[in-house]
């Protein structure tokens, strides 16, 4: 199974994609209710996040890297609380981020 695969079948599953065109498709975004779901799904599977995208009005409005705070993309701690202070900073965010499933998880 490819990493996009297990994503939508595992983590994205009953979340809504609001990328209505303003980028990539094979980008995901979400609201911040369902990403905050996804982030605890991610955090139970032990997926990797490497950065997390916050968008604005079909704008980019911050990018975080798990490298920007020395933590390893598992570590849930890192995207936990950059999630947590992006919602914070301003309402109406849309996010995305970029994973990395072990290849343990592909291959179930």
């Amino acid at each position: 199974m490819e990493q996009s695969e297990y994503l939508k079948q595992h983590i994205f599953t009953e979340l809504k994609n609001l990328n209505d065109g303003f980028d990539d498709d094979s980008l995901f975004y979400f609201s911040e209710t369902d990403f905050g779901t996804l982030l605890q799904r991610c955090e139970h599977s032990g997926i990797g996040i490497y950065n997390i995208s916050s968008w604005l009005d079909g704008k980019t409005f911050k990018v975080s890297s798990h490298e920007d705070v020395n933590k390893k993309a598992t570590d849930p701690r890192w995207y936990n609380k950059t999630f947590k202070t992006l919602r914070m900073s301003q309402e109406g965010l849309l996010f995305s981020a970029s994973y990395k499933v072990s290849s343990k998880l592909l291959a179930r």
